[in-house]
Parts: structure tokens; sequence; C-alpha cells
């Protein structure tokens, strides 16, 4: 991949709805070689799909919960089961193996802490091998960035007090 095809992915992750022509016009390209890198990162499995952007408050679901969750135990069996019960709840959005104090965050959006209670009871109580479950809720957002930062070019440091 190099720098023609970063520039593409960082546009297209940006509006992934720019026609051909506007995206090459972005990238300093013609419009059929820009067709052919975007057709060959998409066979690459790089670009894997394009999807409408939902404002998630306006959709109904204004809360969002990050959960920690931790293992009984840690047997390939013991994991399998939770993750595949993780996979089938609809409300968990994300699910991170961590390193540290807890074995997994779940972020999970929501529409009422009522919700969220009868979620935790009836269906992340219900996963086998739970040990403990710890839920802090998000009081808002600072940032949510849906472009990853290209790799080998560092970020610009904060701008200090002057």
């Amino acid at each position: 991949m190099d720098a023609v095809d970063l520039q593409i992915v960082h546009e297209l992750q940006a509006d992934g709805r720019l026609s051909n022509q506007d995206l090459a016009d972005r990238v300093r390209l013609s419009p059929s070689p820009c067709l052919r890198r975007v057709r060959r990162l998409e066979e690459s499995g790089l670009i894997s799909g394009y999807t409408a952007m939902v404002d998630q408050v306006a959709f109904g679901l204004p809360i969002t919960v990050f959960v920690r969750v931790r293992l009984e135990r840690h047997t390939a069996e013991a994991v399998n089961v939770f993750e595949q019960h993780v996979g089938l709840i609809e409300h968990i959005q994300d699910c991170y193996l961590m390193a540290g104090s807890s074995d997994y965050l779940l972020r999970v959006v929501i529409e009422s802490l009522e919700a969220y209670e009868v979620l935790v009871r009836t269906q992340i109580h219900a996963i086998p091998g739970i040990t403990s479950i710890e839920s802090s809720f998000a009081f808002g957002s600072v940032k949510q960035s849906k472009v990853y930062p290209r790799p080998g070019i560092p970020s610009r440091a904060a701008p200090g007090p002057h």
C-alpha cells in the first residue's frame, strides 16, 4: 500500500459516498486508475464494506455503557461460551479482549437505564462463567473518529499553553 492508497482509504473513511470522480480529484488521479486502486483495496480485504453513520441519540439509543467483565476461568471452553453469547446480544456494539484487571471490555448502547438493568439481569448475567461485571456510563462523547490515523505518520502534539 503506497501513499496514494493511504489517501484513498482516508478519503473513503471520511466520506464513503464520494463518487469515483470526486475521489480521483481529491487524490490527484484520473478516474480509471483511481477506480482500479479502490477495487484492488476492496479485493484485498483492506476495505471491507461501506456503511451509513447513524446518530446514536437521534436513533433512540442515547446511553453508552462501558462494561468490564471478568471470567471465573480462562479455559478455551469458558472463553468460547462467553464470546458466543456476547455475539448474540444486539446492544453490545463492541467487545474487546483485554489485558489487565478485566478480561473483556464491552461497549453497550441502549435506550434507558431501565433497559440497561433488564439487559444485565436477563442477558449478561445469564452468560455462564462471569465472576464480575462493572459498568461505567458515558456522560458524553468528546471524540469519536471513524477515520484511522495513517500508519507511520506521527500525530501532531496538542498545542500547549502560550
